[in-house]
């Protein structure tokens, strides 16, 4: 008689579960994903602003973090780049490669993305079920049994938890998986949001919210430099966003969760040297001796941000002739602008994150294979794990991997 095929829970309907669907259906499996929203694939519309950046072509593990972040190669190298790009021509997905070695499809929607994923699933004949969250998970001989929120309850031989962390939990993600890893032993490493806006300490930043500049950052704790960016910043009135902040705010979110003083350096004049700043800002003041000093820097900063660097620098009439501008003021002023310093007194919340650092402890997660050693038969992908990436194609790539990885190993096990 034919072997009957091993019956696969999918708890979670995000990248990293859609494609673990797919692969355990690949290998023979009767799938079913359970999907606590409406419609499975929310977080990947919202992806690469509407883009859906899929991979990037620089996949080296130290772009990468948690506890013990070269954990996540077991599944990178299993199912790497050339394997996932493969994946996506397959469904149907032409690609192309942007800066930063980014990649997206060539279409610019991440919904023909979620579109080709959910024919190949219909396809295939996996069942997915929609407004069907699971509270708890219970086994009883050799069978897992999940109780769903609607009062339903669903069997399953193995089951591959894919739930998300907490990050935009408008689109699905609200830390449910954690708990139910907890259910078989394992332990959580605490999360917090990273690619997510900073809060600074400054009584000014409403004065000058909404102003952009291409700018170089570099987060510090103890003195030290801990990482830096460069690119568009923007002010806002409860800190800083911008490509560079989102980059950085892993580092500074990691930090402050320690309990440590986290402080934000900004270069809004990093096309300069020291040297090359300082005697260009000495011929201007000479050029415009005669102009109120914060209107001799029109045309050079920002309108609205000349009145706060002057304030910041500690010159107090900052309207009197340009030329009174003293030696000790002006090395003040060149401080602030390649030097300016902001005591971070936070990040932004669970909405506003695109990714969760921390979650679900790796250290019992067979690397190869996604399956705990806990309990045999139930596997983890994506961002429920303690792992997560840089900005730039990394986080999905980690669900396509983790997700196809478990759901394989899941239906040949």
């Amino acid at each position: 008689m034919p072997k009957k095929p091993v019956k696969i829970a999918v708890v979670g309907g995000g990248a990293a579960g859609l494609t673990a669907a797919v692969a355990a259906r690949y290998n023979g499996a009767e799938v079913t994903v359970l999907e606590r929203m409406n419609r499975v694939g929310k977080k990947i519309l919202a992806t690469g602003n509407g883009r859906c950046n899929l991979s990037n072509t620089d996949l080296s593990i130290n772009h990468y973090y948690g506890k013990n972040p070269k954990f996540a190669y077991g599944a990178l190298s299993r199912f790497d780049f050339y394997k996932t790009m493969a994946f996506f021509e397959k469904l149907g997905i032409a690609w192309k490669v942007e800066s930063g070695g980014k990649v997206y499809p060539v279409s610019n929607q991440a919904s023909s993305v979620l579109d080709v994923m959910r024919h190949e699933l219909e396809a295939l004949g996996v069942e997915t079920r929609c407004e069907a969250g699971v509270r708890d998970i219970t086994r009883k001989n050799g069978r897992f049994i999940l109780h769903l929120e609607n009062g339903g309850i669903f069997k399953a031989e193995r089951v591959i938890i894919a739930t998300g962390g907490k990050a935009a939990p408008n689109l699905g993600s609200n830390g449910s998986g954690y708990a139910l890893a907890e259910k078989f032993g394992h332990s959580i490493v605490e999360p917090f949001p990273a690619l997510v806006q900073l809060k600074l300490a400054a009584d000014f930043l409403k004065q000058i919210a909404g102003i952009k500049f291409d700018y170089e950052a570099e987060i510090m704790a103890d003195k030290k430099s801990l990482a830096r960016a460069a690119g568009e910043i923007l002010f806002t009135n409860y800190g800083i966003s911008g490509p560079p902040i989102l980059a950085l705010s892993r580092t500074a979110g990691e930090f402050l969760h320690r309990g440590e003083k986290v402080t934000l350096k900004l270069n809004i004049i990093n096309y300069m040297s020291p040297d090359e700043l300082e005697a260009f800002l000495l011929n201007r003041l000479r050029q415009q001796a005669h102009k109120p000093l914060a209107f001799s820097f029109v045309g050079f900063i920002h309108k609205r941000l000349v009145p706060v660097l002057l304030k910041e620098a500690g010159i107090e009439d900052i309207n009197k002739p340009a030329g009174q501008l003293t030696a000790g003021e002006r090395g003040a002023v060149l401080r602030i602008l390649q030097d300016w310093r902001f005591q971070v007194t936070g990040t932004n919340s669970w909405p506003a994150a695109q990714v969760t650092a921390g979650g679900v402890d790796v250290k019992d997660v067979d690397q190869k294979t996604m399956e705990s050693k806990l309990e045999p038969g139930l596997y983890f992908a994506g961002e429920v794990l303690d792992i997560d990436g840089d900005c730039g194609g990394y986080n999905l790539q980690w669900a396509w991997s983790s997700g196809y990885v478990a759901g394989e190993s899941a239906a040949v096990s």
